[in-house]
């Protein structure tokens, strides 16, 4: 099982993210979060998918596109990490890789496809880390991470994004 990290496995910025793992086995965190996000994906009218909450936001499409983007970007750095792979990972601008991505062209319901399908593979990945592996280092956008912190910072963003889409999307169209 992989543990809870402590802060001094990640960026201090993601405890945004790691605080709102509730505690317990991430790998059923992670596989839990299948169903409650499609769920909520799901009752998105389809001629609502493009709504941004305010000029300058994500529609829900592409912030659904951002989560994929995200959660490959961690889990390719913490395989990295597990392979004992000794290059310093790059960062990545998320606004950037937002803009040229065309999420907001797909269905929805395409994207939710193949978030399940990647979450399901990460689900499988972290599984096969032993305590060992999970606390391997590297580097990425110049700080130092554990293999096992991806895990927590994965389940802590898409709790983040479904928050937002729950709160800030989902309610604005009531």
């Amino acid at each position: 099982m992989l543990h809870r990290p402590d802060h001094s496995e990640y960026n201090e910025y993601y405890r945004l993210y790691t605080s709102k793992v509730p505690d317990g086995d991430i790998l059923d965190t992670l596989s839990d979060q299948i169903l409650a996000t499609v769920t909520l994906l799901d009752s998105v009218p389809a001629e609502h998918e493009t709504f941004a909450y305010a000029p300058g936001k994500w529609s829900i499409r592409e912030s659904v596109g951002h989560v994929i983007d995200t959660e490959r970007v961690f889990a390719y750095r913490s395989l990295c990490f597990a392979r004992k792979d000794p290059a310093a990972l790059p960062s990545f601008e998320q606004d950037d890789w937002a803009r040229v991505s065309n999420a907001g062209e797909r269905r929805l319901a395409d994207l939710a496809d193949e978030w399940v399908h990647l979450r399901r593979a990460n689900v499988s990945m972290f599984s096969s880390f032993d305590e060992e592996t999970g606390l391997r280092r590297g580097i990425a956008s110049g700080r130092e991470f554990t293999v096992r912190s991806f895990a927590w910072i994965i389940a802590g963003h898409e709790l983040h994004h479904r928050g937002l889409l729950a709160d800030r999307y989902l309610s604005e169209l009531d």
